[in-house]
């Protein structure tokens, strides 16, 4: 009876799997942009970024974004009550930048992290465009902001960007960068689905009158993390977002390099998730199960019954080879075609990232953004 239990999990995960590879994430495997790459929108945009203590990342990265190849554009840094030597750096750039504005956040409540300062950059924006990253990203190519205004028209509003991170010895970079590939797999594949959820802080795009519209972050001011997430899947819809994806408009940022703080900032960011919309956590939380449950039940088969690793083997290697044939194209759209050959032990060891990560789902414990 046991064994039969988990054969029928085994089985039905792996199903599961099968049709979330083959409906949702094929989309994006297939997936060609429908906007005119040669014409630029004609939009003055508004780059902010908020930075807390990064005076050495302000000063090794904000000149790739103030010499972008853009008509009209200004960026503004918000500084949130650092304590470096972060203003001294902006005040450097600012003789030579007439189109770089500084603010300095001091007195902001307790507990209202990232938000309240992003708050202020956005009511200070000059523009309706508000393109947002932060201070350790570094634009791909000077031509970042005409890549990810290509899609606005009338009805798109939101513009979903690529954040990857840099590539680097060591099994924990290739985790981080796996982890940050299937996460961009998910929210691209669903908002060409229909049914966006979330974007990245480090990469994003949206209108000052959309974020003004529907009340900026008042439903979630309570939490600390969301500014990104929680606000995209409050106002995203199918008809008002768009995504680019091509390597132009890629925000890369150095990866943790210690899994402690790695374990730090996914905990921080995973906490956002059980604020979701009901529709969004069963897809997203289908996913996890069968994937977790896929490997768990296998595995379980073959230590009550050494006679099923057969039957196990060419059932895990019939969605491996499913998976591997999907995520190729993926791979080389998000430029980390290094990741492929080790996709398999990637894929099997994520179990661990559901087990460690799961209490932060439930409690939603947070921590401050820096």
């Amino acid at each position: 009876m046991i064994i039969n239990l988990f054969f029928i999990l085994f089985i039905t995960a792996t199903v599961i799997q099968l049709v979330y590879w083959a409906v949702i994430f094929s989309k994006l495997t297939f997936y060609k942009p429908k906007y005119n790459t040669y014409e630029k929108p004609d939009v003055s945009v508004s780059v902010i970024i908020c930075a807390r203590n990064e005076a050495t990342n302000l000063e090794n990265n904000l000149s790739r974004i103030l010499n972008q190849n853009y008509r009209s554009f200004e960026v503004i840094v918000v500084d949130d009550n650092s304590y470096d030597t972060t203003h001294n750096i902006l005040l450097k750039y600012h003789i030579e930048n007439p189109n770089l504005c500084s603010l300095k956040v001091t007195n902001k409540p307790d507990g209202s992290g990232k938000k309240f300062a992003l708050s202020k950059g956005i009511e200070a924006a000059n523009n309706d465009v508000l393109l947002l990253t932060d201070a350790d990203c570094i634009p791909n190519s000077p031509n970042w902001i005409s890549e990810m205004v290509q899609p606005l028209n009338d009805s798109v509003k939101i513009v979903l960007g690529y954040a990857p991170y840099f590539e680097a010895k060591g099994f924990l970079n290739k985790i981080i960068r796996y982890e940050t590939t299937l996460t961009a797999m998910q929210y691209f594949s669903f908002a060409l689905m229909g049914l966006p959820y979330m974007g990245v802080g480090r990469n994003l795009l949206y209108s000052k009158s959309l974020y003004q519209k529907t009340g900026g972050f008042q439903k979630h001011d309570h939490l600390l993390s969301g500014d990104d997430d929680l606000f995209v899947n409050e106002i995203a819809t199918s008809k008002n977002v768009a995504l680019v994806i091509e390597k132009s408009s890629f925000v890369y940022s150095a990866p943790k390099k210690s899994w402690k703080a790695f374990y730090r900032q996914k905990a921080r960011h995973l906490t956002t998730g059980k604020h979701y919309k009901l529709k969004h956590k069963i897809l997203l939380g289908l996913y996890s199960l069968s994937h977790f449950l896929h490997y768990v039940a296998g595995l379980v088969l073959i230590i009550l019954d050494f006679s099923t690793i057969f039957a196990v083997g060419i059932i895990y290697l019939m969605r491996i080879s499913v998976v591997l044939l999907l995520c190729r194209p993926i791979l080389k759209k998000f430029d980390q075609q290094s990741l492929l050959k080790w996709y398999p032990i990637l894929d099997a060891f994520f179990v661990l990232f559901y087990l460690i990560f799961s209490p932060n789902l439930m409690t939603g414990n947070t921590d401050q953004w820096k």
